[in-house]
């Protein structure tokens, strides 16, 4: 027989390695092993035996779990019906746990349903038996009647050999193997029982072996009985094992578990019950939590509630487990809480930040609109006025945030597209703030501006007013410039505004961030804006449909294409690419070409509105144009590329471009020759993005055919592409540019912050009055001035 030494020896140094390397340092960082009630550790973590094993303080940590303990609630296998186990669900589970298995991380699982197994299969014998009995001797006795009757031990013993059997079935479909560890409430508390449980457990894990561990419903006491047995060797009162809740809390303690996940029926743990008015979810648990938590009834299929589900977790996160409580019926829980989303309530003790969680900011937000929308225009622009001056009298403080960032994303090999758009100056600020003066004097004609007013009926009126969306979420990466300038759009508009910046500028942001909070205390809505600068995924941002109305990414294409990939309830505003086209025509004058396109090309080439494929009219090529385009770009550094026309006219020239659907954001462009403005359209329509595209020529009916018939956002006439921006339109400063078709279009200012709402005012008016003839419909458009 083995002693604990010789268990918790085998526990820690036969553990399946993961296969990241990286990974493996960190989770050692994070497993810090040390003594359990009565459990002793081995030689390496003596002296730590009197340190606790910490809880990981963020869902982040979470991918470093090596053990995993996964207890799965009677609600999350047995159907709704109570009849039977949910089969698809919890196939669903055992394959993310054979992943988990696969990937190197020890899973052990906390099963229900054996009651519920075998109560299905006895019924159907009982009913066949009833039947026969009905045939002899009629009666009323019915289904229900044969499903009361049965005993739960009994059915538990019948099902027992049920339930393995399929788990056996189905994790072998997955190559793993299973092994069946069936436990009573005396197991724990008989110190000679106890050591062959946990020698078992550990010489299982040891073998690739997961453990399926049920409590023994066939012979254990019912589950209300609360045993406070002295553990032996400790002196201390362990946990009542008095469902499977407590059971896979204490098996997570006992075998120092990284992370314990208790799926259940319900999304987490609210601090009130969930159908009740005000509930609230609570992501983060921690101690402190507690008094701020109202629990209902326990759970209609199992033996706990979620009063239990707590206690026990509490108790393991007590001892160094980590805790999730989710909901087991979400697709792909485990990996999706294991990949650090914020899925379920994550329980912890050491905490790293007193953030305020994104929730409460975007409830903050919400009410920090309707603060807005109640000041009076002047008040709104007084705010945009006063973050304008503070950009200009703080501007030391800034830019020594800046630099911080700058030395920071050098170190760390930030491209220099990204360094460029990083980088603040004296000019910059300068810029930021006449652009937020426009935005404060052109503020008092937005919000509550009348569109449409029409008299339907005698003293009857109805009206079209314009409103603020509600709550914004703006992501936005390297450019700390964007966090003023979107600041006051959603100031001017009355929006609630959640700000998410890339890391690479957290000082910068910061910095910024305080000046916006202190222009809006002098209006008293200080909590409009919040700045995201927890670690929260931007993935859990975009599943907040409740609390955010509208998402503007701004940044990489491979950003905004992510978010408009995985925001499935909230609207999406923005572009994925900005492939701006330049058009010489046949009829362009030389000097504005080189002009528009060395412009259009150079003067900020990572920017959204920079030219990337350069179109040349066919006659072009046997005069000096192609040639003076092509030594001024050379000249400014730029790398050429050529369109596959031009590369077949050329026996010596640029490389071949490797796509005409292509971005650059850098000083590289492609060239490409066209026969007319008519190809030129056509080439756009096929591999442009809608941002902005320009024609060069001083023919102006080719111009006004090109202006008319290209469908981008922006379309410009012998200009630069670079024009495409909310300062240089006069819009003060834009959100983003928008390539949508619906809603805002191009650089969107204010107005493509606002929404519409109607209002009616009359007397006594009914439908049913005009349904019968007694009022007459009069339809009259008034003046809205």
């Amino acid at each position: 027989m083995c002693n604990l030494l010789n268990i918790c020896a085998k526990v820690s140094f036969k553990n399946v390695t993961l296969r990241n390397s990286a990974v493996i340092s960190t989770a050692r960082n994070f497993s810090v092993k040390s003594r359990h009630y009565g459990v002793n550790v081995d030689k390496r973590t003596l002296v730590s035996a009197e340190r606790k094993k910490q809880t990981f303080s963020d869902r982040s940590q979470l991918k470093y779990a090596r053990r995993l303990v996964v207890k799965l609630g009677s609600a999350v296998i047995t159907r709704e019906d109570g009849n039977g186990l949910a089969l698809g669900r919890l196939s669903s589970i055992i394959e993310q746990v054979a992943e988990c298995h696969h990937e190197g991380r020890e899973c052990i699982m906390v099963t229900s349903g054996a009651v519920a197994f075998g109560r299905q299969k006895l019924t159907q014998e009982l009913l066949m038996s009833l039947s026969m009995r009905e045939t002899l001797s009629p009666s009323d006795h019915t289904r229900e009647d044969a499903g009361s009757i049965l005993d739960p031990r009994a059915a538990a013993a019948v099902g027992q050999s049920e339930l393995m059997s399929m788990y056996d079935a189905m994790f072998s479909q997955y190559n793993v193997k299973i092994a069946q560890v069936l436990v009573t409430k005396p197991d724990f508390y008989n110190e000679e029982t106890r050591k062959n449980l946990f020698c078992t457990l550990s010489e299982l894990i040891s073998l690739n072996i997961v453990p399926i561990v049920n409590t023994n419903d066939a012979v254990s006491p019912p589950m209300y009985i609360h045993d406070d047995t002295v553990v032996p060797g400790t002196g201390k009162k362990g946990i009542g094992i008095k469902d499977n809740d407590s059971l896979s809390a204490l098996l997570a303690a006992e075998i120092q578990s990284d992370l314990l996940i208790m799926m259940s029926d319900v999304d987490g743990i609210y601090n009130k019950p969930p159908w009740e008015d005000g509930a609230r979810m609570i992501h983060t648990y921690t101690s402190k939590e507690r008094d701020q938590v109202q629990f209902g009834q326990k759970s209609k299929v199992g033996t706990g509630g979620m009063d239990s589900k707590v206690q026990a977790a509490t108790w393991a996160m007590a001892r160094g487990v980590s805790v999730v409580i989710c909901n087991g019926m979400q697709d792909n829980a485990i990996k999706t809480i294991i990949s650090g989303r914020k899925v379920g309530t994550f329980f912890t003790d050491s905490a790293t930040t007193s953030a305020t969680s994104v929730d409460v900011m975007a409830e903050s937000a919400r009410s920090g609109s309707r603060v807005l929308q109640k000041l009076t225009p002047a008040e709104r622009a007084s705010a945009i006025h006063t973050l304008a001056d503070l950009l200009l009298e703080k501007k030391e403080k800034i830019l020594e945030a800046n630099a911080k960032d700058l030395e920071e994303a050098t170190k760390s090999g930030l491209e220099k597209p990204l360094l460029n758009r990083l980088s603040l100056s004296e000019g910059k600020l300068k810029t930021l703030s006449i652009g937020l003066k426009q935005i404060a004097d052109s503020s008092y004609e937005n919000v509550g501006k009348l569109l449409r007013k029409t008299r339907l009926a005698d003293n009857l009126m109805l009206r079209q007013v314009t409103v603020p969306i509600g709550v914004l979420l703006v992501i936005f990466e390297s450019r700390p410039d964007s966090l003023p300038q979107v600041a006051a759009l959603a100031i001017a508009s009355a929006n609630g505004l959640l700000l998410k910046g890339g890391k690479e500028a957290a000082h910068s942001n910061k910095a910024l961030m305080d000046l916006v909070k202190e222009s809006l205390q002098t209006v008293g809505a200080q909590d409009a804006i919040e700045l995201v600068s927890t670690r929260e995924e931007i993935s859990d941002l975009l599943s907040m449909e409740k609390h955010i109305d509208l998402i503007i990414p701004r940044g990489s294409s491979d950003l905004v294409r992510s978010i408009q990939k995985q925001s499935q309830h909230i609207p999406v505003l923005g572009h994925a690419e900005g492939i701006c086209h330049v058009y010489l025509d046949k009829d362009a004058d030389p000097v504005k070409a080189l002009k528009v396109v060395r412009d259009a090309k150079c003067d900020y080439p990572a920017a959204c509105n920079a030219m990337e494929t350069l179109l040349l009219h066919e006659d072009h090529m046997s005069g000096p144009l192609f040639t003076e385009i092509c030594n001024m770009l050379k000249n400014e550094g730029v790398k050429i590329h050529a369109g596959p026309r031009l590369a077949s006219q050329l026996t010596f020239g640029p490389p071949a471009a490797r796509t005409m659907k292509h971005e650059y954001g850098s000083l590289e462009c492609c060239i490409e020759i066209v026969q007319d403005m008519n190809e030129a359209i056509d080439h756009i329509h096929k591999f442009g993005s809608s941002h902005t595209d320009v024609i060069v020529t001083e023919n102006e009916n080719t111009a006004k055919q090109f202006l008319s018939s290209v469908d981008s956002a922006c379309v410009f006439h012998n200009v630069s592409s670079r024009f495409a921006d909310g300062f240089r339109f006069g819009l003060g400063a834009e959100v983003g540019i928008s390539t949508a078709r619906i809603h805002a279009r191009g650089p969107v200012g204010v107005e493509g912050l606002l929404t519409t709402k109607w209002i009616l005012e009359g007397t006594d008016h009914t439908a049913a009055e005009f349904n019968e003839g007694k009022r007459i419909w009069l339809h009259e458009k008034l003046p809205v001035n």
